[in-house]
C-alpha cells in the first residue's frame, strides 16, 4: 500500500513538472560544439521542453562556430541558461557564447573574461580585428541587459573577472554553487524571448540530458586544428603514395583522409599564405619524384610544408595556450611526417626506376589477386599490379606478362606449360608479330 502510494506520489509530481533540456559542453569551441547545440535545440523544439540549461567548461574556441552558436541563442524561441559550475572555466569564446544567454549563471571560485583576440604568435591581433570583436561583443551585452562597458574591456583589455565580482558588475545573472542551486533561483525570473516575456517556473522540474550526436563527435575530431592538419598531410602523401605504388589502395584511404581535412579546414579561419605554402610543398615533392635533383627539391618540400603548417590558422579566440602548444606540433608534425613520407617516397621511386628498363617484366610470371570483366590485379615479382587480358582468369590463376602499358599488365593465362617464362613470352610475341605480318 505504502509503495503504491509513494508511486502515486511520483506520477502525480512528474505530470506537473517543467521539463528541462541539459547539454554539456567541454573542452574548445568547435564545429562539433555548435552541431551539438543546434540538435540540442531542435530536440527541445521538438520535445516542447520549457528551458535549454548548457553547463559550460572551455578556454576558447573557433570564432566562426561561436558566432553560430550565438545567432542560434539570439534568435531562440527557449529560454537559454549557460551556467559554469565548480571547477569550470569561461574564457576568450566562451565569455562571448556566455553573454548572449538569456540567463547567465557562474559557481563561486570560477571566472570569465580574457577575449582578447591574438594571433599565432600570441600577441594581441591588429586594432581592427579587436574594434571589431569588441563592438561585437557589446551589442551582445546590451541586447540581453548586460554591462556593455565591462563586456567590451574583456576583449579591448583581456579583463578577468571572478563569479562575483561578474554578479555586482551586472555581467552574469545568478551566482549559485549547484545547478539545484541555479535551478531554484531563476525560478520566477522573466525573461524576453522571441520579443515576448516568459515568466520562468522551475518551482518542479525534470531534468532531460540530450546527447551528442555522432556528427558532432566527427566535427569535434576533424574540426580540431592539430587533427586537421594531421588528416591533410597524411592525406596528401598518401595519395602520392598510392599513385606512385598502385595496388595497394593507399591513394583512397589518402582522398577520404583530404575530403574529412578539408571539411575540418572549412569551418576554420585559414591562412591563405599557409595554404599555398603546403601546395607548393606537393608541387616540389612532385617535382622531385619526377626529376631526381639529389634531394634539394625533397627538403624543399618538406620545408615548405613545415613552413605552412606554422601559418596556416589565423583563429583569433583561441587561448594563449593554444598558440603556445600549435608551433611546437606543426614542427614536429611538419619534420615527422613530411620528412618521413618524402624519404619513403623517394625510395620507392629509386626502386622503380632501378626497375624500368625495357621489359622489365615482360616474360615474368605472377598470380591473379582479382579479376572481373577483363581487368583486375595480379602479384607479379612480389608486387601487385593492374592487369588485363581477354582470357577468363580466375583468383589464383597463374599468369605470363606479354606487354606493359605504364603501371598496366597485358597477361595470359599459363595452360600448365613448362617452359620458362621467357620462352612463353617470346613465342607469344614471335605469333603476334606473324600475325601482323600476314
Amino acid at each position: 500500500m505504502k509503495l503504491a502510494l509513494l508511486l502515486a506520489i511520483l506520477f502525480i509530481a512528474n505530470v506537473g513538472a517543467v521539463e528541462i533540456g541539459v547539454v554539456n559542453i567541454a573542452g574548445e569551441i568547435t564545429e562539433g560544439t555548435y552541431i551539438t547545440l543546434e540538435n540540442a535545440y531542435k530536440e527541445a523544439k521538438k520535445k516542447n521542453l520549457e528551458l535549454i540549461l548548457i553547463e559550460i567548461d572551455t578556454p576558447g574556441g573557433l570564432l566562426s562556430s561561436t558566432q553560430k552558436i550565438v545567432s542560434l541563442f539570439m534568435n531562440s524561441e527557449i529560454p537559454i541558461v549557460i551556467y559554469v559550475n565548480k571547477g569550470s572555466m569561461c574564457a576568450s569564446a566562451g565569455t562571448v557564447i556566455l553573454l548572449s544567454a538569456h540567463i547567465a549563471g557562474m559557481a563561486n571560485g570560477t571566472a570569465i573574461g580574457a577575449a582578447t583576440p591574438v594571433t599565432s604568435s600570441g600577441t594581441a591581433v591588429e586594432n581592427k580585428t579587436i574594434n571589431y570583436i569588441a563592438s561585437y561583443v557589446k551589442d551582445l551585452a546590451n541586447a540581453r541587459g548586460r554591462n556593455p562597458e565591462v563586456a567590451e574591456r574583456f576583449v579591448t583589455e583581456a579583463l578577468s573577472l571572478t563569479a562575483k565580482e561578474a554578479y555586482e558588475l551586472n555581467v552574469i545573472d545568478v551566482l549559485a554553487d549547484s545547478r539545484e542551486e541555479l535551478l531554484a533561483k531563476i525560478n520566477g525570473m522573466r525573461v524576453v524571448v522571441a520579443d515576448k516575456e516568459v515568466l520562468l517556473n522551475t518551482t518542479n522540474y525534470k531534468l532531460l540530458e540530450i546527447e551528442k550526436p555522432i556528427q558532432a563527435v566527427l566535427y569535434d575530431l576533424i574540426s580540431n586544428p592539430q587533427i586537421a592538419v594531421v588528416l591533410l598531410l597524411l592525406g596528401v602523401y598518401l595519395l602520392i603514395f598510392g599513385l606512385t605504388s598502385p595496388g595497394m589502395m593507399a591513394e583512397v584511404v589518402g582522398a577520404i583522409l583530404l575530403i574529412l581535412a578539408f571539411a575540418g579546414l572549412g569551418v576554420l579561419n585559414v591562412n591563405y599564405a599557409g595554404i599555398f605554402l603546403i601546395l607548393l610543398g606537393v608541387i616540389f615533392l612532385i617535382a622531385e619524384l619526377l626529376t631526381p635533383t639529389y634531394g634539394a627539391l625533397a627538403v624543399a618540400s618538406v620545408v615548405t610544408m613545415t613552413l605552412g603548417l606554422l601559418l596556416i590558422f589565423e583563429e583569433p579566440m583561441m587561448p594563449k595556450e593554444f598558440y603556445d602548444f600549435f608551433p611546437k606540433f606543426a614542427l614536429g608534425i611538419g619534420i615527422g611526417i613530411a620528412g618521413f613520407m618524402t624519404f619513403i617516397l623517394i625510395k620507392i621511386i629509386k626502386v622503380r626506376r632501378k626497375r624500368s628498363s625495357v621489359g622489365e617484366v615482360m616474360g615474368l610470371r605472377g598470380e591473379v589477386v582479382e579479376f572481373k570483366n577483363g581487368k583486375g590485379f595480379a602479384r607479379v615479382r612480389g608486387e601487385i599490379w593492374r592487369i588485363e587480358s581477354k582470357d577468363n582468369l580466375k583468383i589464383g590463376d597463374e599468369i605470363v606478362v606479354l606487354d606493359r602499358d605504364g603501371l598496366n599488365l597485358k597477361v595470359r593465362k599459363v595452360e600448365g606449360a613448362e617452359r620458362g617464362d621467357r620462352e612463353v613470352a617470346k613465342e607469344i610475341e614471335s605469333k603476334d608479330h606473324t600475325i601482323r605480318g600476314g
